[in-house]
């Protein structure tokens, strides 16, 4: 039998079609054949732009000899972890508890009722660095599945009972106010990078949610130090490697402390995130960089990840081709002082090696450097940088490209709905709201679909067979709830509480914790259950986030009560570990100050809606439109006339209203924070 994976709609399945590897997708099928032919499960779980991942499949997946004796003594199963977060969370909790660290690729070994006995990661095709080979690895569980059943039926029946028993304590009673709150800024200001910006060490990830929060914190209370760390990490990432100095856009992480070289891979969340905070840096601050971050970053996502149906692509590759025909990390990015000279000719070539920090020894690997922004090459000449730029970025583009995962996954799509929507509408560019208001409307059509259930992922037009997990809900409410915010539109309102609902009703437990997957979904050796943000809000407090903002625009009690209810677990974890569990301590600062709402009886996109949509209170819902038809749309703008004929925009919060107002000014100044 070939491999069943041709059938799937993942790009990272697709690209194991052709392995010699009988693999299953996730099935109950697979573990029925491994029940009938009495052998244990290979879990294989990984990403299409998984560096790692890529390299142990060529190493031993497209090994003849390796797939042989696999196939005869295991079922292989192949997981796409951005397809099926709930398995990859549940079996990585399993293999970070049994070995003290995790990663992808992930290899687990299975029972055939899907309980996991042995771990690991990376496995290589000979033993090194005191690891075993892969061909080891797979004799010596074949051995102990044939030999030693008892005790693998045991160190399987240990782990899964340790992974039920891991119940969470989401906070006790109340949501996190000021003292908490209060405590995250004391520990984040203690992690705190003061010479090269963001939090820890190396490797540095991008501090989006906590930026937001500090962001957030500045506006409501007027904290300095909490804008000095949110304004000097985002200059830090921007002048860095971790940043596309010629295209625009973030890569996923850096791998020093300086952000000099990157993890190539450019993923949509990380841009959609960093899109939107640099916009709201911008409105706090009016920096230019920030505006020009991202715009840039719009740009790039709409140019290098939209897709033909409109959505936006998960990821580009890290690795591509370089000039010797070389799959490699970083080969589309990196420029040797050489390579400028053939592009820009000497005396160019000097000034873009001055500016961009292109040294002879180099950043990266064999003498080629990460281009960034050292800005030690004194005033420069804006039009001449401009020209330098546009020449390499021409250049660069003759290059054989990153592969790109095209696969449409609904929580990222809803995470670049609201930071095109609000980017647009900060920066007068109609084209990013329209590029947002399209991938919303392929949401409603392929992920909600005839089911009225959201599926997670889509490629070419076609939904997958994956159930959406929190998160998906969560984001995409998100991002409907932005765009209703710039657009006007109530239908944006609707389709966000549609989804909100079944949280409510699928996805929400006792004492207001909240469950990764549906009541509904395929049951799991354990229900997945995690709050803390890491390089993308969780399920938990993003629909936190969606749930709060959704009770301002229409004053339900349930939606504010399911809000207040998953907050405490931000309660409990917000002085602990501020910096995995920004996104939480953001809507943390927008339940402390409303949030407010405002409503403007007036033409969407006129002066007084502008100027609300540049509040800056945290958490701030909006709503713009008039005409009697308005407060169909939405219920804030219900019995809200224009006074003298003039817009006019009405402000309330914790159910007490400011004086209406028509001056544009007046309103700025209520909505300052």
């Amino acid at each position: 039998m070939a491999n069943r994976l041709a059938q799937t709609t993942s790009p990272y399945l697709l690209q194991h079609a052709d392995n010699p590897v009988d693999w299953w997708p996730w099935s109950p099928e697979a573990f029925e054949e491994a029940r009938k032919r009495d052998v244990p499960v290979l879990l294989s779980v990984g990403y299409a732009s998984c560096h790692w991942c890529h390299v142990m499949a060529h190493e031993s997946f497209e090994d003849d000899e390796t797939a042989a004796y696999l196939n005869a003594h295991f079922v292989p199963v192949k997981v796409d972890r951005e397809e099926r977060p709930d398995v990859d969370a549940v079996y990585m909790e399993a293999v970070q508890a049994a070995t003290g660290h995790g990663g992808w690729p992930m290899t687990v070994f299975l029972t055939p009722d899907a309980e996991p006995f042995y771990f690991g990661t990376y496995f290589p095709p000979e033993p090194r660095h005191g690891s075993p080979s892969f061909q080891q690895v797979l004799e010596g569980v074949t051995v102990a599945w044939t030999d030693r059943r008892d005790e693998v039926a045991e160190v399987a029946g240990r782990i899964v009972a340790d992974l039920a028993g891991r119940s969470l304590a989401h906070g006790g009673d109340g949501v996190p106010g000021e003292s908490e709150v209060a405590q995250a800024l004391l520990g984040l200001t203690r992690e705190y990078d003061e010479q090269h910006g963001g939090f820890g060490g190396a490797p540095k990830f991008p501090p989006v949610m906590a930026v937001e929060f500090l962001l957030r914190h500045y506006a409501r209370t007027g904290a300095e130090g909490a804008l000095q760390m949110a304004a000097d990490s985002c200059a830090a990432m921007a002048r860095g490697g971790i940043y596309d100095q010629l295209g625009g856009g973030f890569a996923r992480y850096s791998v020093d402390r300086e952000w000099i070289v990157p993890h190539f891979e450019k993923m949509l969340y990380d841009n959609a995130l960093l899109c939107r905070v640099y916009a709201h840096l911008w409105r706090a601050t009016g920096s230019d960089e920030a505006r020009r971050i991202a715009l840039e970053t719009a740009d790039f996502m709409v140019r290098e990840l939209r897709t033909a149906e409109g959505g936006f692509a998960s990821a580009l590759d890290a690795d591509s081709e370089d000039a010797e025909g070389r799959h490699v990390e970083g080969a589309f990015y990196v420029w040797t002082p050489a390579q400028l000279r053939d592009v820009l000719g000497e005396d160019d070539a000097a000034f873009a090696a001055a500016y961009f920090g292109v040294t002879e020894e180099g950043t990266f690997e064999e003498g080629a450097s990460v281009l960034r922004l050292p800005g030690d090459a004194g005033p420069v000449d804006a039009d001449r940088v401009a020209g330098v730029r546009a020449r390499l970025l021409a250049a660069r583009d003759e290059r054989p490209h990153p592969g790109r995962d095209d696969k449409v996954v609904a929580a990222w799509n809803g995470l670049a709905i609201a930071a095109l929507a609000e980017t647009g509408a900060y920066f007068d560019r109609p084209d990013l709201v329209e590029r947002a208001t399209e991938a919303a409307d392929l949401l409603v059509r392929v992920h909600l679909g005839e089911v009225a259930r959201l599926t997670r992922t889509s490629k070419d037009g076609r939904a997958g067979n994956n159930a959406g997990v929190l998160e998906d809900y969560g984001d995409v409410a998100e991002g409907f709830l932005a765009l209703a915010a710039v657009t006007g539109e109530g239908a944006w309102l609707e389709f966000a509480g549609f989804l909100l609902d079944i949280v409510l009703e699928q996805f929400t437990g006792e004492g207001g914790q909240l469950y990764d997957t549906a009541h509904d979904a395929e049951q799991l050796i354990r229900r997945p259950q995690d709050p803390t943000d890491s390089a993308t809000p969780s399920g938990w407090t993003a629909a936190a986030g969606a749930l709060l903002s959704y009770a301002a625009y229409t004053g339900s009690e349930a939606h504010r009560t399911a809000a207040e209810g998953a907050l405490g677990v931000v309660k409990a974890l917000g002085p602990r570990v501020p910096r995995f569990v920004g996104w939480g301590l953001a809507v943390a600062e927008a339940l402390l100050d409303g949030p407010r709402e405002v409503a403007v009886a007036g033409p969407v996109g006129g002066e007084l809606h502008r100027t609300a949509l540049l509040g800056r209170a945290p958490g701030a819902v909006v709503a713009a439109g008039e005409g009697a038809g308005a407060g169909a749309e939405f219920p804030l703008l219900v019995d809200r006339p224009l006074m003298g004929g003039e817009p006019t925009a009405y402000v309330c919060r914790h159910f007490v209203c400011d004086a209406p107002t028509t001056d544009a000014g007046e309103l700025a100044a209520k909505l300052g924070g």
